[in-house]
C-alpha cells in the first residue's frame, strides 16, 4: 500500500512483508507437528509430554482449540526447536531479532494475535504452564522463565485474569487442566504479577499542605 500519492514520501525499502514470514513460520510449524516421534521433536521430555496432553488428553471440561494449540506450538517451535534448526531455524530468529532492534532494542517481544472470543486467557495460562513446569525442573535454563508480569488495557480485565493464578478459587490450573494431574504441583512455582498499564505512567508530585494532604488521606 503507497500512501505518499507520488510525493516519494514511501519507498519498496520501507516496506514489511509480516505476513510473508508469518505463513512460512505456519508452515515450518505444521511440518514439525506432524512428525509422529517426540524424539523427532527437539524438544525437552517436559514440553513433549504437555504437548501429548493437550493434543490427546480427554478433557473433562473444556478442550483447547486447534487455534489455542497452534499458538503455543508457535512458541515453542521458536524457544526449542528453531534454534537446533541451523540456517532454515537461524533465518527466522534473525528475522525476528532485527525487527525487534529497529523498533524496541531494550525489549524483545514476540505477537500471537487470536481472533475475539478464541480464548486468549487459556492460551496464556497454557503458556505458563509449559515456561513453568520447565524452569522448575530445568532450574538453570535460560530459555524457561516462573516469574510472569501480565499487563492489562485496564482494571477490569486484569481482574478477570486472576484466574490465571494456582492459587485462585476459580483458577484455569483446575478448570482447564493446561498439565497433567501429576505434576499440576509444580505450576504453585510460578510468580505471576497482574497489574494494568496505568500503573506505569508518570504521576506529578506537587507540595500539599498539612490540610490539604489530610483531606486528600
Amino acid at each position: 500500500m503507497a500512501f505518499d500519492e507520488g510525493l516519494g514520501l514511501s519507498t519498496k525499502d520501507q516496506q514489511y512483508d509480516i505476513t510473508g514470514n508469518i505463513n512460512e513460520i505456519r508452515r515450518h510449524v505444521n511440518q514439525w507437528r506432524n512428525l509422529p516421534s517426540p524424539s523427532d521433536w527437539h524438544v525437552t521430555p517436559e514440553t513433549a509430554r504437555l504437548l501429548q496432553h493437550w493434543r490427546h488428553n480427554e478433557f473433562s471440561n473444556f478442550r483447547p482449540f486447534f487455534c489455542q494449540i497452534e499458538a503455543v506450538e508457535t512458541l515453542i517451535w521458536l524457544t526449542e526447536v528453531a534454534p537446533k534448526l541451523g540456517p532454515n531455524g537461524k533465518s527466522f530468529l534473525d528475522h525476528l531479532a532485527n525487527a525487534n532492534g529497529a523498533v524496541n532494542p531494550d525489549l524483545v517481544r514476540i505477537a500471537l494475535k487470536l481472533a475475539t472470543g478464541a480464548g486468549k486467557t487459556t492460551v496464556m495460562a497454557i503458556i505458563i504452564a509449559w515456561q513453568t513446569i520447565n524452569a522448575v525442573r530445568r532450574p538453570n535454563s535460560t530459555r524457561f522463565a516462573r516469574s510472569f508480569l501480565i499487563v492489562t488495557p485496564g482494571i477490569t480485565i486484569r481482574d478477570r485474569l486472576r484466574v490465571l493464578h494456582p492459587n485462585d478459587p476459580d483458577s484455569y490450573c483446575a478448570s482447564r487442566e493446561p498439565v497433567p494431574t501429576d505434576i499440576l504441583g509444580d505450576l504453585y512455582g510460578a510468580k505471576i504479577v497482574i497489574t494494568n498499564y496505568h500503573a506505569f505512567r508518570l504521576r506529578e508530585a506537587m507540595e500539599v499542605s498539612r490540610g490539604g494532604r489530610a483531606l486528600l488521606e
